[in-house]
């Protein structure tokens, strides 16, 4: 074999390697991406029943009588479960970190999360509450917001 053949075959072979790097690389950000995600849900679960949870269990006529401060301390201790995942979410899905988002992106899909998942909540728990056009609306806004954002910067 003469040597431009053997370097081609391996520059092949290079740039092979190079591609199995490369899809390593994006599987391990798409499964970040993910995590963070999911996250990003199980935080917002819990502090949605934070915020929110005191009136149902008021309109259950579980806590009705309770004093403030007591419904206040129950939310905190709720919102430390919030705390939990939301934290390694942020750190974890931030670029400066190693994560495939922005601080803006994290923000945006956050918020997104936060409106599907009170909605979600709401609609069950709450059953007076009825889902509106206006709200169909305002939660396409929030999806052109991630839009957006997700796109290039240039």
């Amino acid at each position: 074999m003469n040597f431009f053949v053997i370097l081609h075959m391996k520059l092949n072979s290079f740039s092979e390697s190079i591609i199995r790097v490369q899809k390593l690389f994006d599987y391990i950000t798409m499964k970040t991406a993910l995590i963070t995600i999911l996250l990003l849900v199980i935080s917002n679960v819990f502090m949605t029943f934070a915020w929110y949870g005191h009136l149902r269990l008021s309109n259950a006529g579980i806590s009705k009588n309770w004093p403030l401060v007591v419904v206040i301390l129950l939310s905190w201790g709720v919102a430390l479960l919030e705390y939990c995942f939301m934290i390694p979410a942020n750190k974890m899905g931030f670029r400066d970190n190693g994560g495939p988002f922005t601080l803006f992106q994290l923000k945006i899909i956050q918020e997104v999360i936060t409106l599907t998942v009170f909605t979600i909540i709401a609609m069950l728990c709450f059953q007076g509450q009825k889902f509106q056009w206006n709200h169909a609306a305002s939660y396409l806004c929030l999806v052109a917001a991630v839009v957006f954002a997700f796109l290039p910067n240039k």
